[in-house]
């Protein structure tokens, strides 16, 4: 007797009723039917027999567990599906278009979040197929256009207008397919034909068939080689004259690819009178036909001093200018900006953009998301700035920079410092303007960031240092730095590795600092003295070793460091140590530092400035018993009364001052003697020098002690009035000159007077900084004292 089998097992289908052995099948069906591939699903197929053995440890049915099974109709529907062949399904798969109309071969497969086997090599079987129809079908392409070309060419060089314009829109129509247009490329005759056929025909048919295919074989190097060698450029550029938008269109884009693409295209274009008509399209207002012009003028502009003056000639400032204000298309601004930043190095374009109102179209980008197009406007303002510092109207633009200020992106905040640095220049309106928006605070803030970052530094120095002078927030200014812990970093930047361009900068705003009472003690405690003394004296024995070996030992100006004169360090610290000089304890400090031997050698300078500043140091020293005592024994009087006959009335002056108070404790007969010297020597004007009330009188009211001498140079330059009118020239501080940014293109290196290094970079165009003295800009100031080398001391202009 056989042993009863537990419920849940089996061993064999002899082992359980009939309608269990039906039910379990019916299980097996769908079991194996959901995980068939398709790959085995036969005709033939057929439940295999159940072995214990394989099922041993598998718990395969539960009948307890509440299972539902299949219907009858569905278990004959599955039979079905399971009688299609393999082929079919193969065949379904791969190729569908050789089935009948109607016929569907269903899936193997219930779960259709699973590929099979057929369905995964469906898609490659695909692609390789088309790709043999295309191969075919290229082939056929390439024979027919070889065969047709020739007939095509005569059909071309037709005298009937209608048969060359039905040849025309018949080649386009091959161009379309690569394997033809590949073969139309390889045929100069053809290309020759649609040249001929563009420059010939008015025919608008023609024209756009010819012009279409060009646009076509512009795609391919070969292609524009074919157009160059063709005469291509002179037919393409004559079609930018037509009214036709399509026509306009393909002949655009055609120059634009053999512009970028195929060399010696940029002269053809220029030849050929192509910038004159591209500026002439600029007046159309579509933005995408308008970014493919603009991307051609730069490109034509680049590195070209001839084509940006063709584009002045046309009036193309005033038209890119009127894009920039006129259309928010992120891809025009930015190719548009392009064409400005490559004119804005061009001393003939600069003005003329300034003029029309570039400074305030680029300046409505600044907050632009496109990081692009804000770098290139800031670079192209930059450029322009040093011909922008008489522009009124600039209060948004000062306010962004100042705000950009505060960028982590080094280029821009480069550019906004450098910009901020010229237009602060010689224009008191922008000074308080940049003031009042906390640029100061924000300066100090970069230089602090800044670090060794000369290209930073240096222009927010010159910032910080036109910012400190000469305007009605200037002791705000001057205040300002020392508030925001920006004089002991200022001071640092004295000493090395910093290069003497930004030296003397940080010399510049020093001396500006020191008109504030309140920086004296900071500036004396963070060393600000000794410095400039160790400046002086390693610019002066270089000055004096240059002299030596030079002919005669004549002084001869012109010893460079980094584009920065030795006499312009000697003339700044000098001026420097004068204004340190009104404290009392900054006087004690010098008098230590054993300098005043060289204050009276530069007495004997062949430079009036560098004399003057030297007379105007030795004047503030003079007012301490002390400090006259040295000045005398170092044999300042000689020098002195001879400086009493200067062409130069500040130089002059000053050196009446320093014997009057050398005299202080000299015998009565010296000092007649001294008096009538001076009344001899300084007399100027009537109302100056009146010999009935006495020299002696007369000095004493100028230089009493209360007074520090303000009257003569608190406020201003050594002179007491001016040749003009007796005016006093009451003027704080000094400027730096506009940094004039036009210059040189790919790799250069600028510097100029100014030491500056800054450099304007374009797409393609790298300037340098050539900064020469530019008097316009001074021409709303005081006027100086007259000098005999026509030039305003370094410290009382904007150099």
């Amino acid at each position: 007797m056989k042993e009863p089998v537990s419920q849940g097992h089996y061993e064999g289908p002899g082992d359980l009723p009939v309608a269990s052995v039906r039910e379990q099948t019916i299980m097996w069906q769908q079991n194996s039917y959901m995980g068939d591939s398709g790959i085995h699903s036969g005709a033939a197929t057929q439940v295999p027999s159940l072995t214990g053995k394989e099922d041993e440890e598998m718990d395969l049915f539960d009948l307890d567990q509440g299972y539902q099974g299949f219907t009858q109709d569905q278990v004959d529907e599955m039979n079905n599906q399971l009688n299609q062949t393999r082929s079919q399904r193969v065949r379904a798969a791969m190729f569908p278009e050789t089935l009948e109309e109607g016929i569907e071969i269903p899936s193997t497969q219930f779960d259709q979040s699973h590929q099979t086997a057929v369905q995964r090599l469906a898609e490659p079987s695909q692609m390789l197929k088309h790709a043999v129809v295309n191969l075919i079908n290229y082939q056929d392409d390439a024979d027919l256009a070889t065969r047709a070309i020739p007939e095509l060419i005569k059909l071309l060089n037709d005298e009937d207008q209608v048969v060359v314009s039905q040849a025309a829109m018949m080649v386009h129509q091959l161009s379309k397919k690569e394997a033809s247009r590949h073969a139309i490329m390889n045929s100069p005759q053809m290309v020759a034909a649609l040249v001929r056929a563009i420059s010939n025909s008015n025919d608008l048919e023609t024209t756009k068939g010819a012009v279409g295919t060009l646009h076509k074989l512009s795609h391919h190097r070969q292609g524009l080689l074919a157009i160059f060698k063709s005469g291509g450029i002179p037919a393409l550029v004559k079609l930018l004259s037509s009214p036709v938008e399509s026509v306009l269109f393909y002949a655009i884009t055609t120059l634009h690819n053999l512009l970028l693409h195929q060399d010696g295209s940029k002269m053809g274009v220029r030849l050929a009178g192509g910038l004159q008509k591209m500026v002439a399209l600029l007046q159309r207002n579509n933005v995408k036909f308008l970014a493919i012009v603009t991307d051609c003028l730069q490109i034509l502009a680049y590195g070209n001093q001839e084509s940006k003056l063709i584009i002045l000639a046309s009036q193309g400032p005033i038209e890119l200018v009127r894009i920039m204000r006129s259309y928010d298309y992120e891809k025009l601004l930015w190719t548009t900006s392009r064409v400005l930043k490559v004119l804005s190095v061009c001393p003939s374009n600069k003005p003329a953009i300034v003029e029309a109102g570039g400074m305030q179209a680029l300046a409505m980008h600044l907050g632009n998301p496109s990081q692009r197009l804000v770098q290139n406007c800031l670079w192209t303002l930059r450029n322009l700035s040093d011909a922008a510092t008489k522009v009124d109207g600039l209060e948004s633009l000062l306010q962004s920079l100042v705000q950009v200020l505060a960028s982590s992106d080094v280029n821009v905040v480069t550019c906004a410092a450098g910009i901020l640095s010229n237009l602060t220049c010689n224009n008191q309106r922008n000074k308080v303007t940049v003031c009042q928006v906390g640029g100061v605070d924000a300066l100090v803030r970069t230089i602090v960031s800044a670090g060794d970052r000369e290209e930073i530094t240096e222009p927010a120095v010159c910032a910080l240092r036109h910012l400190t002078s000469r305007h009605v927030e200037s002791e705000m200014a001057q205040n300002a730095v020392r508030l925001n812990y920006g004089i002991q970093v200022i001071v640092k930047l004295l000493n090395p590795p910093s290069r003497w361009p930004l030296v003397k900068a940080v010399i510049g705003l020093i001396r500006n600092l020191a008109l504030c009472p309140a920086n004296h003690a900071p500036l004396r405690e963070h060393g600000a003295i000794h410095h400039l003394v160790q400046l002086l004296m390693r610019a002066f024995q270089d000055t004096q070793r240059r002299t030596s070996v030079t002919s005669g030992g004549s002084q001869q100006p012109g010893t460079y460091a980094d584009g920065v004169r030795m006499e312009e360090i000697v003339e700044g610290t000098v001026g420097a140590l004068h204004i340190l000089a009104r404290e009392s304890h900054n006087r004690a400090i010098i008098r230590q530092q054993v300098v005043i031997p060289i204050f009276v050698q530069l007495l004997f300078n062949d430079i009036e400035n560098i004399q003057r500043v030297a007379a105007g140091v030795l004047c503030e020293l003079a007012a301490d018993k002390e400090g006259a005592e040295v000045i005398e024994q170092e044999g300042a009087t000689a020098p002195l009364t001879e400086l009493l006959h200067s062409r130069n009335e500040g130089v002059a002056t000053y050196a009446a001052a320093v014997l009057f108070r050398m005299s202080e404790d000299k015998p009565q007969d010296y000092k007649k003697r001294l008096s009538m010297e001076l009344t001899n020597s300084l007399f100027r004007e009537e109302n100056l020098w009146n010999p009935d009330l006495g020299m002696g009188a007369d000095l004493q009211d100028i230089l009493s002690p209360d007074q520090a001498y303000d009257n003569m140079y608190g406020q201003g330059p050594p002179s007491v009035h001016s040749s003009h009118g007796g005016r006093p020239y009451q003027q704080q501080g000094y400027d730096q000159i506009p940094i004039d940014m036009q210059g040189l293109e790919i790799g250069s290196h600028g510097g100029g007077g100014n030491g500056s290094t800054y450099s304007a970079l374009d797409a393609m165009d790298v300037t340098g900084a050539d900064a020469d003295l530019n008097f316009d800009t001074i021409d709303q100031l005081p006027t100086p004292p007259q000098d005999n080398n026509q030039h305003a001391a370094w410290y009382d202009t904007d150099l």
